[in-house]
């Protein structure tokens, strides 16, 4: 079997127990505690190993720069059209979308097949690339749950605004996350790295990020409660999300001439990276934060947010699939446009589709509704 396509599968099965898994859960008290070791002990430690893992070549920061630019520009899409393409959502799922769908995890859905199709070269890059992607995830969208969070739950007397700052950064302070990566930032200023720590503190550390893929996946299964109608949504967000991949990609290939088949793939396929877990963790933080602080209405839709992990995985899978099987279309950036562009329309037209067959059920005559 194609080591790739073998990985994709090893991954989805590990959601399919996780769903199997379901039926053992009494309550949600269990499904807490498999979060709380994630976000606690596995995620600090993966996120702790990935910074100090940073190593940047002056010749190469294109690279992260180029995908802190999709993440930029998919965020961008996201915020200003989602209402056009998604006008049933509400605040709270909207934001969700802004946090996840800029969001990549290329670690579970890009580099196994990268290993698979291309060279250790081609990982390498990948790897340097996902530095900007960390740095959106990590960073930037950490501090816009945290924005969010703050012009909602914070009042507006001063004083008592300036209360539940100091406690809203007395809450950070104490979250392992935020620990590790402040820890993470000294070590690196300080030019210090992996190797430079004590061989016994490594060893765990890593122990610990082992687990983070098969209990996100887990969790994932365990969590995910997808009606047919959210499946569909879900599908035709995901299918607009990589059309806009598409899009860019070609864009970032007709401005770079000459650029090697690998190096061309490799901005076809980064981009199509699934949905990363690191902004669920911000959001989950916020969720902590406003059971301290009631809010009126939840910042973000944490049910929602996990539907929409556990679709984009096997989603992002198939589309890098399809991309390395049909290299050769792929890195024609007039095909790839052409193919991004058809993803974008799906919102569209599905949207007056389903509009029109709700009119010809109900008998409805077509000037009624807009």
């Amino acid at each position: 079997m194609n080591p790739a396509l073998q990985k994709t599968l090893e991954l989805l099965l590990i959601i399919g127990i996780g769903v199997l898994l379901q039926r053992k859960l009494s309550g949600k008290a269990q499904l807490e505690g498999v979060k709380v070791i994630i976000l606690n002990v596995a995620l600090p430690a993966t996120i702790f190993l990935a910074l100090l893992k940073v190593e940047l070549d002056a010749a190469l920061l294109f690279l992260p720069a180029l995908a802190l630019g999709f993440n930029l520009f998919l965020f961008a899409a996201v915020h200003y059209t989602i209402g056009f393409f998604a006008p049933a959502y509400d605040g709270p799922a909207r934001r969700t979308l802004a946090m996840l769908l800029p969001s990549l995890a290329p670690g579970l859905s890009c580099f196994p097949f990268i290993m698979a199709y291309q060279d250790d070269s081609s990982l390498a890059l990948a790897a340097l690339a996902d530095v900007g992607n960390k740095f959106f995830g990590l960073i930037m969208l950490y501090l816009l749950a945290m924005h969010w969070y703050r012009t909602r739950a914070l009042k507006k007397d001063s004083r008592q605004g300036a209360g539940n700052l100091r406690g809203l950064l007395a809450s950070l302070l104490r979250e392992p996350v935020n620990l590790v990566i402040g820890v993470a930032l000294i070590l690196l200023i300080a030019g210090l790295d992996l190797e430079s720590l004590p061989g016994v503190i490594t060893a765990t550390v890593n122990r610990f990020s082992v687990m983070m893929v098969a209990l996100v996946l887990l969790f994932i299964g365990m969590a995910v409660r997808v009606s047919r109608t959210d499946l569909r949504d879900i599908a035709i967000l995901l299918s607009w999300r990589s059309g806009l991949a598409l899009l860019f990609s070609s864009v970032c290939i007709l401005l770079s001439p000459g650029l090697a088949p690998a190096m061309v793939l490799l901005l076809v396929v980064f981009p199509q990276s699934s949905c990363s877990f690191w902004p669920f963790a911000h959001m989950h933080l916020v969720a902590k934060l406003e059971e301290n602080q009631p809010v009126a209405r939840p910042t973000f839709n944490l049910d929602f947010g996990v539907n929409v992990l556990a679709c984009s995985l096997p989603f992002s899978s198939l589309m890098i699939l399809l991309i390395f099987n049909f290299g050769e279309y792929f890195t024609d950036p007039a095909l790839l446009a052409g193919a991004g562009a058809a993803l974008v329309l799906v919102p569209l037209l599905a949207r007056f589709g389903f509009r029109a067959v709700r009119r010809v059920r109900n008998g409805i005559p077509e000037n009624v509704l807009p």
